[in-house]
């Protein structure tokens, strides 16, 4: 994105981390008479419509392996929320699906509230599969709204107590609805490794950081061995170099369209964490 050097590009960079920026971009949509001046929209998960066309996919996938007779399993790396979201969504409009597993990384907020029932936010570390660097995982509030049978008021309460408290408990009744569905699991940087070279040593096929996170967690949760498992795959190889050549050996080379990526020239900004800058900096990128 920060090659992009066209004249109605601007790339912005923030100082901190993804719940930094996500929480900017929410607070910009919040303030209703600066979205709509601004016509602001998102294209990350945010917006319904990028979960609404992911769960095309599980139907594409679930058609291929034999649904909708065939139950199919799925495993998701996921830190926002978004993709696995869009699973449970194809789930409920009638997908057979058997079973979703919730994969994450170190930073394994989604795995602790599905396993304990308690939301409690932490520091963000830093990992192989940055797109997973998740605290506040927007898209479970969606899945707290079906849990709470659709009850706006408690879904409120408990997001009124994280913005606040930084955390808080989900009912036995809603964590017994998301377990029908739902596992969970945290895989660390030495089984994503593990899990990167074992799938290259098997089939010679590279994964990248995220799916390996995916496959790991789906080895060790699934449920039913007779139902097919979809390892949701989520970003090129080439992306992760450092890491895919650590686990393979071998250095991942970038698509033939890319191929010069790394010495073409960049432009971006960067801002501190400061929503008033940041709408500031909006502004006056929209009025050049």
């Amino acid at each position: 994105m920060t090659t992009v050097l066209s004249d109605n590009v601007h790339n912005l960079a923030i100082e901190g981390s993804f719940d930094d920026c996500q929480a900017l971009v929410k607070a910009m949509f919040n303030d209703l008479e600066y979205r709509d001046g601004m016509g602001l929209s998102a294209v990350n998960s945010i917006n319904w419509a990028r979960v609404m066309a992911q769960t095309v996919y599980y139907f594409k996938a679930a058609m291929a392996l034999g649904a909708p007779g065939q139950p199919i399993a799925f495993s998701v790396p996921t830190g926002n929320f978004g993709d696995i979201y869009a699973g449970y969504a194809a789930q409920c409009t009638g997908l057979n699906v058997s079973q979703l597993v919730v994969a994450t990384n170190r930073n394994d907020i989604l795995a602790r509230v599905l396993s304990t029932g308690e939301y409690r936010t932490g520091t963000v570390e830093p990992t192989m599969s940055p797109s997973m660097d998740i605290q506040v995982a927007s898209n479970f509030e969606r899945l707290l709204f079906e849990t709470y049978g659709r009850e706006s008021g408690a879904v409120n309460a408990l997001m009124t107590d994280l913005q606040t408290n930084g955390g808080f408990k989900m009912s036995a009744e809603a964590c017994g609805k998301a377990s029908q569905l739902l596992d969970a699991r945290r895989v660390d940087e030495e089984e994503t490794l593990a899990t990167i070279a074992s799938v290259y040593q098997d089939s010679g096929i590279t994964i990248d950081p995220h799916t390996a996170v995916g496959v790991a967690a789906g080895r060790i949760c699934r449920r039913q061995s007779e139902h097919p498992m979809v390892m949701l795959a989520t970003a090129h190889p080439a992306k992760f170099p450092d890491a895919i050549t650590k686990a393979t050996g071998v250095v991942p080379e970038l698509p033939p369209g890319l191929a010069d990526l790394h010495q073409r020239p960049e432009r971006y900004d960067t801002l501190t964490a400061d929503l008033d800058a940041v709408k500031t900096y909006i502004t006056k990128c929209a009025a050049r």
